[in-house]
């Protein structure tokens, strides 16, 4: 199947409780060279700055997304539906739906996409295999993962909750940022007994364990759809911080297509800033629109795009912006990462300049949200 072809339409149920891949394991094609002409029709010409450019002067690129087209692209949504794309320059701005084979990294580095959205739990270990790529700026401020127990059942409200009980975890990434969760709270594998288990919650809601891994985003709202009380201990919060759904980009783009992405990254911080705003219309473009194809219920999709919301927006984004990260955040991203086994400097993983040059040169994209309460 071809890079740019669509994914398979997925089942409702797969596509609901079966999307935990910010852990998951992408293969590299680490000595490919990353030919960025094939993502981009422009001349090689960028504006002088992150402002308005000429109408169609930064000519199409491709951005890969990191699953298929539902509410966590939003911002991306609003940013075509309201013309941020073409006034920054572009002709058009590609979305290449995630959820095949096909990770952002391997997308970069095949030339086949500008950016994309992936996770610091990848792209580091990417890296630290020779992949030249930088994270350059993050919608999630905080990662989604969480362990969801049930208020009927075993309820697992502390960290100190967690010993001697069963954890459901899906097998590969999942289980190595389980592990590093552990690590980051002084526990090891042997404080639990760990349960091989796929992405739906039917055996937690059948009590064959105690907690689920989990999206904070999703399978709580599922399980108190099915009418059970959800509750949630969220890795982020509880000693596991690091950041997910990171624009992604090669050094050569950095390098040499450095204005052209200073004006996606404008775009975006448009596109989402109206997508916080307005989580019903958030929710009517990704399931009536944009994941038209994937059954997405729009009331549910309603109720993930504000559990989002409580992920992208924080005092240091009302303080900084979008996108940006603080130099604490930053470290505590190193050492969340060294805790799930990968040991890589702030620098060789993160180039925040580009954001702040675009907040430099444009103060007023910088947003106060009323910040939402988890």
């Amino acid at each position: 199947m071809s890079i740019f072809s669509a994914p398979p339409v997925l089942k409702k149920d797969y596509d609901r409780r079966g999307f935990l891949r910010l852990g998951g394991s992408v293969g590299l094609v680490v000595g490919t060279t990353a030919l960025l002409a094939a993502c981009s029709t422009d001349s090689g010409s960028s504006p002088k700055s992150s402002g308005a450019a000429a109408a169609g002067s930064l000519g199409t690129i491709a951005v890969q997304l990191s699953w298929i087209k539902n509410i966590e692209f939003a911002g991306e949504y609003f940013a075509t539906e309201k013309g941020y794309y073409t006034k920054a320059g572009f002709d058009a701005v590609t979305l290449l739906a995630g959820g095949g084979q096909t990770g952002a990294e391997e997308a970069l580095l095949a030339g086949q996409a500008l950016v994309g959205l992936s996770s610091p739990s990848i792209t580091a270990p990417s890296i630290n295999k020779g992949a030249t790529l930088k994270i350059i700026g993050t919608t999630f401020q905080k990662n989604p993962f969480c362990l969801l127990s049930l208020d009927e059942k075993t309820p697992i409200k502390t960290v100190a909750d967690l010993k001697g009980k069963k954890i459901g975890v899906q097998s590969g990434g999942n289980q190595t940022i389980f592990e590093g969760f552990l690590k980051a709270n002084g526990l090891t594998t042997s404080d639990v007994t760990m349960v091989t288990t796929q992405y739906d919650i039917a055996p937690l809601e059948a009590g064959k364990y105690d907690a689920h891994m989990s999206y904070i985003t999703n399978e709580p709202i599922l399980a108190e759809a099915d009418g059970f009380t959800p509750v949630v201990l969220g890795f982020a919060d509880n000693g596991l911080p690091f950041v997910a759904e990171t624009f992604t980009t090669t050094q050569d783009a950095i390098d040499n297509k450095r204005d052209t992405l200073k004006a996606f990254l404008k775009a975006e911080v448009q596109g989402w800033t109206d997508a916080a705003k307005d989580p019903a219309q958030s929710a009517k473009y990704a399931a009536e629109k944009y994941g038209k194809d994937q059954d997405l219920d729009v009331a549910e999709q309603m109720k993930e795009a504000e559990a989002q919301n409580t992920l992208i927006l924080t005092d240091d984004v009302n303080k900084n912006g979008l996108f940006t990260m603080t130099d604490e955040l930053v470290a505590e991203n190193i050492a969340s990462l060294k805790a799930m086994g990968t040991d890589i400097t702030a620098e060789k993983l993160f180039d925040l300049t580009l954001i702040n040059e675009v907040y430099k040169e444009n103060p007023e994209l910088i947003t106060t949200f009323t910040i939402p309460t988890a």
